[in-house]
């Protein structure tokens, strides 16, 4: 229990600082996009390099990746189905609203409480690495082509769409970082130290930067609507929504899944727990690179970030 409240007072303790800066006008409106952009394009690449790089990839194939697959198709599917096909959502706010009910801070919080309470920082690998080189680039996919069509497709052979489908992905900063990273674990390359650790000190930036902009944009939207949500259709019923898939549904059908696969002890006490996580905020900073869903994505980080704590707590008591 100590490990998840220190790790979540350390998470939100940045954030409150971000908006007190708000607040207090040290840091301006528009000084959240520019830190969403560095966290997009240089922090978070740098940060998801440094950590598969040096990854064990033999846990990739650990039981609880399954349990995570289930639980986020679970969500997610349903998400969409609500949001997508009875409420006619754009496909961009409901990519972004599939991600805020499923994505979970695996990384920067996942990674204390798989060490601090867990004893094993290793059994958060399979789910991080199932969000950066899955969900993320996937996620992507769907949100480049949604600008393309804003500015306009042209008609194209079979060829050249599918040709364009594949490499968008390798367009974006995260999905490359990831992928390279990835690609040194396997092929067992390390890096000198004069690389790496410009790299992992550029990465450690990428927490606190996204918590900053999260804290700013905080800031504004205790004042009402902003601007840059203007044109957004999701409302409250959307957050709900994500949110209760978020913080219920997910970790029921992980810990559901566990069971079927036979998973007690530690095992089945992560694939919950992490399950219970709440939403990362790297979707804010899609949200806001993307322009879309960004009120869905701040709020849903701020209420399953609160509501995370005491439904771990009761995980804890009942299957630590």
């Amino acid at each position: 229990m100590s490990g998840i409240v220190v790790a979540f007072t350390s998470l939100v303790s940045v954030a409150v600082l971000g908006y007190l800066a708000g607040v207090a006008g040290v840091l301006r409106a528009q000084d959240e996009a520019v830190l969403s952009r560095l966290a997009f394009f240089v922090a978070s690449p740098a940060l998801l390099f440094t950590t598969l790089a040096t990854a064990d990839l033999s846990t990739i194939l650990s039981p609880v990746l399954v349990t995570a697959v289930v639980s986020v198709v679970v969500a997610q599917a349903c998400y969409a189905l609500v949001a997508g096909g009875l409420w006619r959502r754009p496909r961009s706010e409901v990519t972004i609203g599939a991600l805020a009910s499923s994505y979970v801070n695996s990384g920067n919080l996942g990674i204390p409480i798989s060490v601090y309470v867990l004893g094993d920082g290793a059994l958060v690998a399979p789910i991080l690495l199932l969000q950066l080189l899955v969900l993320a680039p996937a996620a992507f996919l769907v949100l480049d082509a949604g600008d393309t069509r804003r500015a306009g497709a042209v008609r194209r052979s079979v060829w050249s769409a599918v040709w364009e489908v594949l490499r968008r992905p390798l367009r974006n900063p995260i999905t490359v970082a990831s992928l390279l990273g990835l690609a040194a674990a396997l092929a067992g390359i390390e890096l000198p130290e004069p690389i790496m650790q410009p790299i992992s000190l550029v990465g450690a930036a990428a927490v606190p930067v996204a918590l900053l902009a999260y804290g700013l944009g905080l800031s504004g939207a205790r004042r009402g609507a902003r601007p840059d949500d203007a044109g957004e259709t999701t409302g409250r019923k959307d957050v709900a929504l994500a949110v209760l898939l978020k913080c219920f549904v997910q970790p029921v059908a992980a810990y559901l899944t566990g069971l079927l696969l036979g998973l007690d002890g530690t095992m089945l006490f992560a694939a919950t727990l992490f399950a219970a996580l709440p939403t990362a905020q790297n979707i804010y900073v899609f949200a806001s690179h993307y322009r879309t869903g960004r009120r869905l994505a701040r709020t849903t980080l701020m209420v399953t970030t609160g509501l995370s704590i005491p439904i771990m707590a009761v995980v804890s008591a009942l299957l630590g």
